[in-house]
């Protein structure tokens, strides 16, 4: 926990922190994900708001990035650290037997159910809920993955159930492909992601779509 805090603060962040609110954050700087327009929904993400309509409304009070200091990064770890150590990674194949469904994990889980509970865990810590944003990535292996985005005034950053470090999503080993949107936390938009990024084998992904 000590080293993840110091490297908070020596991370190659590329712009400079000013004390504006986070209402005057530029969200072209590189240091956040580029969004372009209204893109296809996952499928389980579908179904999961299908019975959780209240959790995936829209955002009316609109926050668009939250000014992160000690106390906030310290529970960012916190709870990242929780919930990959709680909860015991399993397919949904294996779990549900079905190929996709997203839902809270009672111990187990795959990589969007550690994303629902952390984003659950920072909502009832008081984190406005455009800030806390699902993605969806492309591995270097070409298999698709689930993340948590935490909008910052630092940046986007990124808690992942495949690394203990909460790092920028530009320093992740990922191809960043969408994302949930600010304003609605039913609809997604694209992410355009144009670093070059080495992926072997199938271009495909695991994590399945259906049309908004």
């Amino acid at each position: 926990m000590a080293r993840q805090a110091i490297a908070f603060f020596l991370v190659p962040i590329i712009f400079v922190v000013s004390s504006v609110a986070a209402l005057s954050i530029d969200l072209s700087n590189a240091a956040f994900a580029p969004s372009g327009a209204t893109t296809s929904i996952p499928v389980g993400h579908v179904e999961f708001c299908r019975s959780r309509p209240l959790e995936c409304g829209r955002n009316e009070a609109l926050v668009p990035a939250v000014a992160l200091d000690q106390a906030l990064w310290t529970e960012l770890l916190t709870i990242n650290a929780r919930f990959n150590a709680e909860v015991q990674p399993v397919s949904d194949d294996d779990l549900y037997r079905v190929p996709e469904y997203w839902t809270y994990p009672n111990g187990a889980g795959d990589c969007e159910d550690y994303v629902l509970v952390k984003r659950r865990a920072l909502l009832d810590a008081g984190w406005p809920a455009s800030t806390l944003l699902i993605a969806v990535v492309k591995q270097t292996n070409g298999a698709g993955h689930a993340v948590l985005m935490a909008r910052t005034d630092r940046g986007d950053l990124v808690l992942d159930n495949l690394a203990g470090e909460i790092l920028l999503w530009s320093k992740t080993p990922y191809q960043y492909l969408k994302r949930q949107s600010q304003a609605d936390a039913g609809k997604w938009v694209n992410l355009l992601d144009e670093r070059p990024i080495l992926v072997a084998g199938s271009a495909d992904t695991t994590v399945g779509v259906a049309q908004p």
